[in-house]
């Protein structure tokens, strides 16, 4: 077991008062300031993979289109209509040619133009070249599609700083989805983020994880209040292959990784919403959506080469059933800890030395919200003052990457 750093957390260290959990003013402020200014992640190039594909995805109070343009090309756009404001595309997923409003059959191809407007003639104020559905800044890294909602919005490179150069050995992109689980968490977006980031509890909560990693075990990377990820590593005990409940691998390693690396799992919060767990043998993620100040729906996907895919008897059973036991304890403690913080008994509580990530997320969450630095131990007087002024599963498992 590697030594832990134990220099991230100054004495005194305290979680953040109640409203950033419970106050939806405070929610709103943070849809605004985080979700509409960050590159955010809303799922896989996987789910829109032919010409015309297109899905629909929420971020914050926006409805948003995503569509394949081109097989090289993809976009997204509001989910508005320039007539009179009628949401374009109503199913959750499908196939077009050419994205046409129900209402008045305004129609426009998949880069977004308007093409046909009936009872409207060019000229005179009119211009279809004007009039084309709302851009939204659109990128994807190693298979993952980002949106952001800003006008002009820092290349999405930027954000990830270092992530790209750490996990190019894993040839993230080259995997395809498996499995997919989706939860329904009554808890703030950020205790899910929270609970992701340490594993103290791990032996309490989590005996199935605890036999296969040792929650002391690994070490996180330094974070501070600039950094737009969060994470480390967590070693796999000796004669444990990869996270399962018996801790055996049923199909290959991932091509290219060494010796050391199948010797880790790496946990990654890539900040503000997608939670990236890097197996031996496979890739699982969670994208979380904020729907209310106290509700969170988080989409859990497994990924996988599409070798091991292509196997006959391919089956992500293993890891599904592993991480499935592990997310809905981990959703079950987060929503009591949604509930705890709703009484006038909370106070903010101490961090240990080994919480480092979590009060480095805090200071990161005060800057976005409060626009200003929270490097001090605990907030100034003058800022506590102004901050004080059941669930449904659905579960698909697919063996064709789709």
């Amino acid at each position: 077991m590697e030594p832990h750093d134990q220099a991230g957390v100054p004495a005194g260290a305290t979680t953040l008062p109640a409203r950033y959990y419970i106050d939806p003013a405070h929610y709103a402020v943070e849809l605004d300031r985080i979700f509409g200014r960050m590159w955010t992640c809303v799922g896989r190039v996987d789910e829109v993979p032919q010409v015309g594909d297109y899905t629909l995805r929420q971020v914050g109070d926006e409805g948003l289109i995503v569509v394949r343009a081109a097989p090289d090309r993809i976009h997204a756009f509001y989910n508005v209509c320039r007539h009179r404001g009628t949401r374009v595309c109503d199913a959750p997923a499908g196939h077009a040619k050419r994205l046409q409003c129900p209402y008045h059959a305004w129609t426009y191809d998949l880069d977004g133009r308007l093409v046909a407007a009936p009872h409207f003639e060019e000229g005179d104020g009119f211009h279809k070249s004007e009039l084309g559905l709302g851009p939204v800044a659109c990128d994807i890294w190693e298979g993952q599609v980002f949106l952001n909602l800003a006008d002009n919005p820092p290349p999405l490179l930027d954000q990830l700083a270092g992530l790209p150069a750490k996990f190019a050995p894993w040839r993230l992109g080259e995997l395809r989805r498996g499995a997919r689980v989706v939860y329904d968490v009554a808890a703030n977006w950020k205790l899910i983020i929270q609970n992701y980031s340490e594993c103290l509890h791990c032996p309490v909560i989590h005996p199935a994880l605890a036999k296969v990693s040792h929650y002391l075990s690994g070490e996180n990377e330094p974070a501070g209040p600039d950094s737009t990820y969060l994470g480390g590593r967590m070693d796999l005990r000796p004669g444990v292959a990869t996270m399962s409940l018996d801790g055996r691998a049923r199909r290959a390693n991932l091509p290219g990784l060494d010796g050391d690396a199948c010797r880790h799992v790496y946990y990654y919060a890539v900040l503000p919403n997608l939670l990236l767990s890097v197996h031996p043998d496979y890739l699982m993620t969670h994208v979380l959506r904020p729907v209310a100040v106290d509700r969170t729906e988080v989409i859990c996907e497994w990924h996988f080469h599409p070798d091991e895919m292509a196997r006959p008897g391919f089956d992500p059973a293993d890891a599904v059933e592993f991480w499935d036991l592990t997310n809905r304890q981990d959703w079950h403690v987060s929503e009591l800890t949604q509930l705890g913080l709703k009484s006038r008994a909370y106070t903010p509580g101490p961090y240990s030395d080994r919480e480092e990530l979590l009060h480095a997320f805090d200071r990161w969450v005060v800057a976005k919200a409060e626009g200003q630095k929270c490097d001090e131990p605990q907030m100034s007087s003058s800022v506590l003052l102004r901050l004080q002024a059941g669930r449904k599963v659905r579960v698909s498992y697919r063996s064709d990457g789709s």
